[in-house]
């Protein structure tokens, strides 16, 4: 028995060398220096120091001696990455350049920086804000935008808020640098910064809809059940972090800190949030776990109302239209 707990005690000790230096590898090759190829070298490095410490792991004579210094150089990477801080200034690529922000004056919020891009193609744009004042007490509805492109089981996912016929769109992303992509990978090592994109329909929606080609997306918008006053404190808590961000940025993450994550985490404001689940981690599922909490707002099967969600051959036919936004939601409006 003793030799079994022996055995199982190294084998863990392997895997825990084996993940510490998968990590380390990853932290430097996406936070390390500037300059690629020392980026590189250093990454690298790290991996063959790795993999030579669980060699000696795994060999009698030299365990504790190839442990003990792997561990004190592990810890050292760990201090520095620990250290990186984010922030707000940087060379962002246009989407995602300006800040929005809050102001409060009794139940009248104004909203500053509401993105509304002219697009002539996805990445062929004229960029446009502006500012608008909201009242708090004509918040009535909210509806949740999925958005797909690499099949069912993952989507980005926003909300977007209804004061009667005005509505305002709320997308939680990574913030990129002029010169970055996006990594999924990346998002677990500090490569983003979060940032909450405050838009008009007619931009956040329709450059999914009409704009993206490669890959193209799937977008669909599902009306939220819930009391007026529920979503006026989602909202304000949405406008709260909105204005926390721009004092005190926060990075991305493509686990804790997504855009599905975070949306669950502001709905816990609320009696009766949905229970967190893996159908929010795949976020492709997000709506119909909504559907089976009952948070949906409209009552048919939900493949009838995923057909009715489904908004793209609309927004292509709205396009510019000043109405836009009344016209995606006509297959839920009365007959």
């Amino acid at each position: 028995m003793r030799q079994i707990v022996r055995y199982a005690g190294l084998v863990l000790g392997a895997f825990l060398i084996f993940g510490m230096g998968t990590w380390g590898t990853f932290a430097l090759y996406f936070d390390g220096p500037e300059q690629g190829t020392l980026r590189t070298v250093l990454a690298s490095g790290f991996a063959v120091v790795s993999l030579g410490a669980l060699v000696g792991y795994c060999t009698s004579r030299f365990r504790w001696l190839a442990t003990g210094s792997y561990l004190s150089l592990f810890f050292v990477l760990w201090v520095w990455w620990s250290m990186i801080e984010p922030s707000n200034d940087r060379k962002w690529q246009p989407e995602v350049a300006v800040l929005p922000y809050a102001t409060f004056d009794g139940n009248l919020i104004t909203v500053h920086n509401i993105r509304n891009f002219d697009y002539r193609t996805e990445t062929d744009f004229t960029p446009a804000y502006y500012d608008h004042t909201y009242d708090l007490t004509q918040l009535d509805s909210a509806d949740l935008v999925a958005a797909y492109w690499m099949g069912p089981m993952i989507a980005h996912i926003f909300l977007t808020f209804g004061f009667g016929d005005d509505h305002l769109a709320i997308s939680i992303e990574a913030r990129k640098e002029a010169t970055e992509g996006y990594s999924s990978i990346g998002g677990f090592f500090k490569q983003y910064e979060l940032i909450y994109i405050v838009a008009d329909e007619r931009d956040v929606i329709r450059v999914r809809t009409n704009y993206r080609k490669d890959p193209p997306e799937d977008v669909y918008l599902y009306p939220l059940a819930g009391s007026p006053e529920n979503i006026q404190r989602l909202f304000l808590g949405y406008m709260n972090t909105l204005n926390e961000l721009r004092e005190r940025p926060k990075f991305y993450n493509t686990l804790t800190a997504n855009c599905t994550n975070v949306i669950w985490m502001h709905s816990r404001l609320n009696p009766g949030h949905v229970p967190f689940s893996w159908k929010i981690l795949l976020s492709g599922f997000s709506p119909a776990y909504l559907y089976e909490q009952g948070k949906l707002g409209i009552h048919v099967s939900f493949e009838e109302l995923q057909r009715r969600s489904h908004i793209n051959e609309i927004a292509l036919h709205a396009d510019h239209a000043p109405d836009f936004s009344r016209q995606i939601r006509a297959p839920f409006s009365p007959p």
